[in-house]
């Protein structure tokens, strides 16, 4: 405040109180009389008795507290971390197995041990691979890659989750910020109210009802400051924890915004956005995706894997010292599905079954996709709208009426209460205006999310 205006404050209220000391009747009722002296009075007191303390730490903006959410929130983290995890599996599903080597004695006598007692015996070594039908090992690797594909899908769908509920919080403690305010700013007129009524009383003009009416509105401001201060703390132990940050730490925000509400895209454009750029539904679409190929691969398994292997024998020389020959043997196996009408062919309606459930899941996903549009749509243009009203219409001219008010209240031709009435009606319809405001940007956070893209504004 300059030191213009607290000269000016000092001078006014020390005509009031050389009035009083001097039990001046002539001079207060001159004082008391003039409605745009009282007025200016009681708003420069408002001022001063509702200023705060500054608060010591750094302004989280908006665009911090998102940049700072995605960058450190402990959720969309594990959701990354899991993406990365489901991207290393194709490459596993697609990789033949690991080939296996063997090491044997055969027909070895157990009454002596002998390698050289029958020429049967032999100490051997093999190798063998597993071969799954052509186009398996194709269709895992597609099926893990379509997974792969919709987790890093749910990355992006969790990202924008937590942009909106950042956003829509950060606007709840701007709210509140500025319902805190109001209320310090009318407890602040409201006693000078109690003043004037006392004064008044005292010298004979007024009603005591007028003083104990003052009174219990002031209470009711004060618990209504309790109220919000308490909520205020609540949000912003959720902030902090979605920034991960200690529940506790102290959060202050910016005093001025942008006022501005801007004109969102028609509804139908946005549903055709998101369509393509909603992230939950592409995940979807990767599902049925992966389910496809797991059901072309519930198809392929009635045919046969293969197993090819080799082995090499050693034989040591006969006990007459004439050497005997080495021995390679080869084998080539399958399974045979004689169980494909209990196995195979179950595995097939399962996985049709799974296909069809993740076209429905997708199907209901774009009901609620079109829903959240249509809902935050909705939200937005009525918050808009009662912003407008709010702040061309209605506040003004409660202004002006409290200002009236105040004035015939000075010449005894409006009653203390309907000027009470008037202040606490400006009161409500400011907290109003603010929580219109704030509607209106948690709704357009919700939109975004919903469609999926910033981009909806025309």
């Amino acid at each position: 405040m300059s030191p213009q205006i607290i000269f000016k404050y000092l001078r006014i209220s020390s005509k009031i109180t050389s009035a009083l000391r001097g039990n001046d009747e002539f001079r207060f009722r001159e004082v008391i009389a003039d409605p745009i002296l009282c007025l200016t009075l009681l708003l420069f007191s408002a001022c001063i008795l509702a200023g705060e303390e500054p608060v010591i730490g750094q302004v989280l903006t908006l665009k911090a507290a998102t940049e700072q959410a995605v960058r450190d929130n402990p959720d969309l983290a594990q959701m990354q971390a899991r993406a990365q995890a489901m991207a290393a599996i194709p490459s596993q599903m697609g990789t033949l197995p690991d080939p296996e080597i063997s090491f044997n004695a055969m027909s070895l006598p157990v009454n002596t041990f002998s390698t050289r007692q029958e020429d049967m015996t032999q100490l051997g070594v093999g190798i063998s691979q597993a071969f799954p039908f052509p186009g398996k090992l194709a269709l895992r690797e597609q099926a893990a890659a379509f997974e792969a594909e919709a987790a890093t899908q749910n990355v992006t769908e969790v990202r924008w989750r937590l942009l909106s509920e950042v956003k829509t919080t950060w606007w709840l403690i701007f709210y509140l910020d500025r319902a805190i305010r109001i209320v310090d700013s009318n407890y602040a007129l409201l006693r000078q109210f109690v003043e004037i009524a006392r004064t008044k009383y005292e010298v004979g003009e007024g009603l005591q009802q007028d003083v104990l009416l003052a009174q219990l509105e002031l209470s009711k401001l004060l618990d209504q400051q309790l109220m919000l201060k308490a909520s205020r703390r609540n949000a912003a132990a959720s902030l902090n924890a979605l920034l991960d940050k200690p529940a506790n730490e102290e959060l202050r925000l910016p005093d001025k915004v942008d006022l501005q509400l801007p004109t969102i895209k028609q509804e139908t454009l946005l549903y055709q956005q998101a369509e393509t750029s909603r992230a939950v539904l592409e995940g979807n679409r990767q599902g049925i995706n992966a389910a496809q190929s797991r059901l072309d691969l519930a198809k392929k398994e009635v045919l046969p894997d293969f197993n090819l292997g080799a082995s090499y024998g050693a034989r040591d020389d006969m006990p007459s010292g004439d050497r005997r020959a080495d021995l390679l043997s080869l084998n080539l196996s399958m399974n045979v599905p004689i169980f494909a009408a209990q196995k195979q062919a179950k595995a097939v309606d399962q996985r049709t079954s799974e296909l069809m459930q993740e076209k429905y899941a997708l199907q209901d996903q774009w009901n609620k996709v079109r829903s959240q549009i249509s809902q935050g749509f909705n939200d937005y243009r009525r918050a808009k709208d009662q912003v407008v009203l709010f702040e061309t219409g209605i506040v003004p001219q409660a202004r002006q009426t409290v200002a009236s008010m105040l004035a015939g209240y000075q010449v005894n031709k409006v009653d203390f209460l309907n000027l009470v009435r008037s202040q606490i009606t400006l009161f409500e319809y400011e907290t109003q205006y603010w929580k219109a405001f704030t509607e209106a940007n948690q709704s357009l956070a919700q939109l975004s999310a919903a469609v999926g893209k910033e981009e909806i504004y025309e």
